[in-house]
């Protein structure tokens, strides 16, 4: 357990308390800026932290007058004012809040409202035809269809907000004097994968303060922030974030969309930017490639060594050096946070030369979500940083090399998984959480996750291979957007296993150097690079067999590949 606090932080029983103190110690902050556009003109709403308490209740009211006190309320959208809205009134009326995901096709949107037992969802209006043919379908437990935009026939935020207003008007307190058992299910969390293997796990609002306190104590947020809400909200790294920076008084702000974030980083001045990797990388090749674009790649390198040089010696002009580049990111950006999937420590480090603190965290939906990470202090580029101070992480069953599964005992570990008695069994073992992650400690104490278990390949010869480890490399080469390698049954051998990638095809890369190329051309340029990789790896960690395409790989909306369904795709054209 990491013992040591850098910065004060005050640990809250519930997300009321949060929400509540903040509320008056930031009254006069901005909690939240919605854009808006109408007749081709932007403007911008700011909701300081007094509005957003008044919002919650007046919204947690009028939920109280249709019912829904210790009932389920689902919430589906993308990041918006409303979303979180929605969420936070569930969580300070004790209604178990369902986050779902905006992506799920029908099927999989009607199992999960089936099994949460939900009784209302509160929904973005882009999703009206897939919410209508639900509620036709009738399979469901949900009596109240809220819209987060007016819509005619339907409930709708701003109207409830409204109702719960007169409500509250008429002395009505109910909602107000609710109190919370911070012990009990809160959030009701459905994990990334397909409706068959999606697991409900169950968090309280204990799970997300103790890890919102954690984080608080370790890292540098500060109330004149601005954060840029890129993860998913449904997501529980997304929405434990939301609470953390409404615990330190920060300013949230919503993308565009993934196109648009360089405009956006600078139209907010955006100063906190927490991603997961494939997001993180994306901004660090851009400005790479930006840099080269202006034939200024052998100067910026040479200031870097200069300025890490000068690091040595305790004097950091780091911001100074390069304050063109953070300049183009909207000039104030000071911390990015990665998680949700092992990142390339170049771009870590990379960011870190430039002046811009970028820290890598690890944890799972199971741990809300947080369990080690990079801080203030204690840092090291392709580590996932020491445990939070709230948490134990031992590594068991280790192998020769000192890997093995990594298990966690904390105040942030789940209740269980809804209705799956065996499988939180399987899981939760004498108040440890077996997280079926690989990992080793080093020396000075860093954790560091090779992969996930179920990952692994296991050679004939018993060697073990973690494929993130070469997909790393792979996806540093300049025609890759990105890989997954996986394991091939040898044809010669069926005992046996060939290590093979698929790769997907940087689009731009191939219009900016390899337009001339035909198709056979640019396999043979990748072919060699990966033979490249290889020598930096043992013999059997060697890839043998190339796939290539120039579709993307099916990802969650966390960006994680989802390897079985890729896999059927492979085996189809194989």
């Amino acid at each position: 357990m990491n013992e040591e606090i850098y910065f004060k932080a005050k640990e809250f029983k519930n997300i009321k308390e949060i929400v509540y103190s903040s509320a008056e110690k930031y009254s006069s902050n901005t909690a939240f800026v919605i854009k808006n556009k109408e007749n081709g003109k932007v403007t911008y709403t700011n909701i300081n932290y007094k509005k957003l308490l008044n919002d919650i209740n007046c919204l947690g009211t009028a939920f109280y007058s249709l019912n829904l006190k210790n009932k389920r309320v689902a919430v589906i959208g993308k990041n918006r004012y409303e979303w979180a809205l929605s969420h936070l009134s569930n969580l300070l009326g004790s209604i178990v809040s369902v986050p779902l995901d905006k992506d799920l096709q029908l099927e999989e949107l009607e199992n999960s409202l089936i099994r949460s037992k939900a009784e209302a969802i509160v929904f973005d209006k882009k999703l009206l035809e897939l919410i209508e043919e639900i509620n036709k379908r009738g399979k469901t437990q949900i009596k109240e269809y809220i819209c987060m935009e007016k819509e005619n026939n339907y409930n709708s935020v701003p109207e409830l907000i409204e109702k719960g207003k007169k409500i509250l008007e008429e002395g009505n307190t109910e909602y107000l004097d609710n109190k919370i058992d911070e012990n009990e299910m809160g959030i009701l969390l459905f994990t990334s994968g397909t409706t068959s293997q999606s697991k409900a796990v169950m968090l309280s609002q204990k799970n997300i303060t103790s890890n919102v306190y954690a984080l608080q104590s370790v890292e540098d947020i500060r109330s004149t922030d601005t954060n840029i809400a890129f993860l998913p909200y449904h997501h529980i790294f997304g929405s434990t974030i939301l609470i953390l920076t409404l615990a330190c008084g920060v300013k949230n702000v919503f993308p565009d969309g993934l196109r648009y974030i360089k405009q956006n980083l600078q139209e907010y001045k955006v100063s906190v930017f927490v991603g997961v990797p494939i997001l993180t990388e994306a901004i660090y090749k851009a400005i790479w490639k930006s840099i080269e674009k202006q034939g200024k790649g052998k100067l910026v390198r040479f200031l870097i060594r200069v300025s890490n040089i000068l690091l040595k010696l305790h004097i950091d002009l780091r911001r100074k050096l390069f304050k063109q580049i953070i300049d183009e990111l909207g000039g104030e950006l000071r911390l990015i946070v990665s998680g949700g999937a092992p990142a390339d420590g170049l771009s870590i480090k990379g960011f870190n030369d430039l002046g811009i603190t970028t820290l890598q965290g690890y944890g799972l939906s199971e741990t809300a979500p947080v369990i080690a990470v990079e801080n203030y202090k204690k840092r090291k580029p392709g580590s996932v940083g020491v445990p939070v101070i709230n948490d134990t992480i031992k590594v068991i069953n280790k192998d020769e090399k000192g890997i093995g599964e990594i298990i966690v005992k904390g105040s942030n570990i789940m209740l269980g998984y809804y209705e799956m008695p065996e499988l939180t069994n399987e899981v939760l073992k004498d108040g440890w959480f077996y997280t079926g992650d690989l990992g080793y400690y080093d020396k000075q104490g860093f954790l560091y996750v090779t992969g996930r278990n179920k990952n692994m390949i296991v050679l004939k010869n018993g060697k073990k291979v973690f494929p993130e480890e070469l997909e790393t490399l792979i996806n540093r080469i300049d025609l890759v957007s990105e890989c997954m390698v996986f394991g091939m049954q040898d044809k010669t051998d069926k005992n046996d296993i060939t290590l093979s990638v698929k790769i997907v095809y940087d689009e731009e890369i191939i219009k900016e150097k390899y337009k001339d190329k035909s198709e056979e051309e640019l396999r043979k340029i990748v072919w060699e690079k990966i033979k490249q990789v290889n020598t930096t790896f043992p013999r059997y960690k060697h890839i043998q067999k190339l796939i290539v395409s120039h579709t993307e790989l099916i990802k969650t909306t966390t960006k994680k590949v989802k390897r079985q369904e890729e896999m059927k795709l492979i085996m189809e054209v194989v």
